[in-house]
């Protein structure tokens, strides 16, 4: 059986290239040499390359393929670990598949809508058992009327960017007063950001693929952060935060949440491997959304890697189904 070319792709526009990075050093660590060819491709704003021997060699984006050594390596399927812009949004997927070749993640538009809060709630609203935060929508160009905001909200308030990942420009507000520099520092990621009430609770993270045909939810993680919330900062510093994979959850809540997410899978038309976020609220136990992730990290220690060995799966196994799916379209 011939060997399949994957290029593995990492880097991104944003803030997230070095956690992409790790990721893309895991991946490539735990895929099978014996079934595949990895060539990690970087991306970023000025060029697509492969190093290649301390050379860097440029992709040809006409069609993706790479020159080495005088020889046209063109490839069977494209592994995104791209967190962020092109890899999170829909835009690489677009370009995919206007050439026709395969990739791990959601379609352009499932990317798209999911990387963008505001609407992938309104996508699931009215799924059983899922609530979400009360919140607000605010555009960059618009006026904004801080007293009205705290009218419509209670506070704590979580200030956040729309399309933004990995918590970047988040802030966690108690009073009207620091309104405007929570705001300010959500538009300085994004012109769109979303306003939404504080939902006291246990923070989850839980992922589901499509393997083999098959839906499958991954155990469960529960977060704890010794920090107000689970910021940038509490997600890739050491000791931070603690991460108890399995989560401690009774059988009715594991069975409740695997619908929940099921459904949110399906109703989204999602693909490959995505992980969604949530809080169990204090005292109802109820369950509200954060959000979807389409490219979750997948260094070492990130949730998925995490997730897939606590449900006792090899993750060089688990990895290599996410490419076999890619090639057939689920």
């Amino acid at each position: 059986m011939s060997k399949k070319n994957i290029a593995l792709l990492a880097g991104g526009y944003t803030g997230e290239y070095e956690v992409s990075i790790n990721s893309a050093k895991n991946i490539a660590a735990n895929l099978d040499a014996d079934k595949y060819n990895v060539y990690t491709i970087l991306i970023n704003r000025d060029r697509w390359f492969y190093q290649a021997d301390g050379e860097l060699v440029d992709i040809d984006k006409n069609d993706f393929s790479l020159m080495l050594n005088g020889i046209k390596i063109k490839f069977d399927s494209v592994f995104i670990t791209v967190h962020g812009t092109p890899g999170e949004d829909g835009k690489l997927q677009g370009y995919l598949d206007l050439i026709g070749l395969p990739y791990n993640t959601c379609d352009a538009t499932t990317s798209a809508i999911t990387m963008n809060k505001a609407y992938t709630k309104v996508l699931v609203h009215g799924i059983r058992n899922l609530n979400a935060a009360k919140s607000v929508k605010l555009l960059k160009n618009d006026l904004h009327d801080v007293s009205s905001i705290a009218a419509t909200l209670n506070f704590p308030l979580f200030v956040k960017p729309n399309n933004g990942g990995s918590s970047v420009g988040m802030s966690k507000v108690h009073s009207v007063a620091e309104l405007p520099a929570a705001l300010e520092k959500a538009f300085h990621e994004d012109s769109q950001i979303l306003v939404e009430e504080f939902i006291k609770g246990r923070e989850f993270s839980r992922g589901i693929a499509r393997l083999h045909g098959k839906l499958v939810v991954l155990p469960a993680t529960e977060i704890i952060s010794s920090k107000e919330f689970f910021d940038y900062e509490a997600k890739y510093t050491p000791g931070v935060s603690q991460e108890i994979t399995p989560a401690h959850l009774t059988n009715e809540q594991n069975q409740i949440i695997s619908d929940i997410l099921t459904e949110i899978y399906i109703r989204l038309n999602c693909r490959g491997m995505v992980r969604i976020d949530f809080i169990l609220q204090e005292d109802t136990g109820d369950f509200y959304f954060i959000e979807v992730n389409t490219t979750p990290g997948q260094s070492a220690n990130s949730l998925i890697p995490q997730q897939v060995r606590a449900a006792g799966m090899d993750v060089k196994n688990f990895y290599g189904d996410i490419i076999e799916a890619s090639s057939i379209g689920y």
